[in-house]
């Protein structure tokens, strides 16, 4: 999928305004994770460089009904501010005359970021005036929010119909790396997948067992292929409609070459706390009114040998509720084993993923980690994403 990138037009001088994915964390008013700035600052710093005026936009947080004080981009405003080194110009709207009356002063070379887009309701319709009026900001339109691609709103898709439209830096890269993994992978190639829910994650199952070597299955996502076995899950958590979709996949794999790789043991707890009775038993012996909250030490010693002999690993989801230290262990050995396998081909993709690499220093580790969950795992099931489409071909 080659789409032009910055590189391939003129944009000295001229008014960029760039789709960034700034929806970070704050607490109390500061932002906690910097990771997101940070992947946008070399499209940032280039257009800086080539003297445009650089006009930033992203959403921050699901506000409801409007502007919301807790999710404005005051923050992280502040934040890019220190990452820079420069004054970035912070705007209490992203649309309208007294916008663009601020953003006339801009100078070459100058960042303004726009206010939180998601606090006009336009923005998520895909509203065609509101895409209009964020045109009438600039002279071109980028794409730097692989986050955000999979997403037909207003300022990653409705812009493009109005301002030439082209890739960032990030954008490049996360479509370069996703697509060496696909294209011709190394063998074996694993694919790891936990977190909670089946259906955000069965296009890709359904996809990899067309060539992928194996499917390694822990988190919650787990219980609906257990369950589709008939094992009795006890209390674990289980999406309703995963049950059909898992024992469909399953029925799919038995003429594959691909294998499912399933927990044999998990560590099961009274209660969806760190502070709950526990025990490792083998799956088909969880107590009633237990729930599973992590992988066991066998399942996490077989996902690890699986691991070592890859040659290509796309990792996606944490074994368990890894937040919780009691539960932590099979996502920590997980995590180890993809940050280890020096020979291989390294991806991760979804928001606790990463978090978890970075709780465990391991993200620099990995040859890609990409800042879209959902977007990375459209991509690799082949689904047209709205915020690349749109782009010019190169």
């Amino acid at each position: 999928m080659r789409k032009k990138t910055i590189k391939d037009i003129n944009v000295v001088g001229k008014r960029v305004l760039v789709r960034v994915d700034f929806n970070v964390p704050l607490d109390n008013g500061v932002v906690v994770d910097d990771t997101r700035i940070r992947a946008a600052l070399g499209t940032i710093s280039y257009l800086r460089q080539a003297g445009s005026k650089v006009i930033l936009i992203s959403h921050l947080g699901r506000p409801k009904d409007g502007p919301d004080d807790a999710l404005r981009m005051d923050p992280v405003a502040a934040r890019l501010a220190d990452l820079l080194g420069i004054d970035v110009m912070k705007l209490d709207d992203c649309v309208g005359p007294e916008v663009e009356a601020r953003l006339a002063e801009l100078p070459a070379g100058g960042v303004a970021l726009l206010e939180n887009s998601r606090f006009h309701p336009e923005e998520k319709k895909n509203d065609p005036e509101f895409a209009a009026g964020l045109a009438r900001l600039a002279d071109i339109f980028v794409n730097d929010a692989f986050g955000t691609a999979h997403r037909a709103h207003a300022s990653t898709a409705g812009v493009a119909a109005h301002l030439p439209a082209v890739a960032g830096f990030l954008l490049e890269n996360e479509l370069l790396q996703l697509s060496h993994m696909i294209d011709k992978p190394k063998h074996p190639f694993v694919n790891i997948l936990g977190g909670v829910k089946v259906s955000d994650k069965i296009g890709v199952v359904d996809r990899f067992l067309d060539f992928a070597d194996a499917i390694m299955i822990g988190g919650a996502m787990c219980f609906g292929f257990l369950k589709a076995q008939g094992i009795d899950i006890g209390a674990s958590k289980v999406e309703e409609e995963a049950v059909g979709v898992a024992a469909a996949a399953l029925e799919k794999a038995k003429s594959s070459k691909c294998r499912i790789l399933l927990p044999k043991d998990l560590v099961v707890a009274d209660a969806f706390s760190a502070e709950a009775n526990t025990q490792i038993v083998r799956v088909e012996q969880i107590p009633a009114g237990w729930m599973g909250l992590d992988i066991g030490p066998a399942t996490s010693a077989h996902f690890v040998q699986e691991i070592q002999r890859a040659r290509t690993i796309f990792w996606n989801g944490p074994m368990g509720a890894f937040e919780m230290e009691p539960f932590s262990s099979g996502t920590r050995a997980v995590a180890g084993a993809v940050a280890h396998a020096e020979e291989a081909l390294t991806v991760s993709g979804g928001g606790d993923t990463v978090a978890a690499l970075n709780r465990y220093g391991l993200a620099d580790n990995l040859d890609h980690v990409s800042t879209g969950g959902g977007a990375a795992m459209e991509f690799l099931e082949g689904k047209e994403l709205p915020g690349i489409a749109v782009l010019q071909d190169a």
